[in-house]
């Protein structure tokens, strides 16, 4: 099995009224996760970028656009929503 690795999530959803709770309990679904500003969440799993990113296009429009990146060794940070806590033990290691 692959090592995990935390990536970082970014959307723009661009269908106004859309109902997008498929994608977010698609978030949910990894090994650990949390929701740091109302597009952007941090994701840990085995899985690369590109299976990421092709997983949650499943539940995304063709015009939604989407970003998963590598998380870096270091981040600094205001006001999210997740926990402090979590983001220390998960993005910064």
């Amino acid at each position: 099995m692959n090592e995990s690795h935390c990536y970082i999530v970014s959307y723009d959803l661009c269908m106004p009224g859309r109902n997008y709770d498929s994608l977010y309990q698609a978030l949910k679904s990894f090994e650990r996760w949390g929701k740091l500003t109302e597009s952007t969440w941090a994701i840990v799993s085995n899985l690369d970028h590109v299976q990421i990113r092709d997983y949650l296009m499943q539940y995304m429009d063709r015009n939604d656009r989407l970003i998963v990146v590598l998380s870096g060794k270091s981040a600094a940070w205001n006001r999210m929503i997740a926990d402090n806590q979590w983001v220390k033990e998960n993005i910064v290691k």
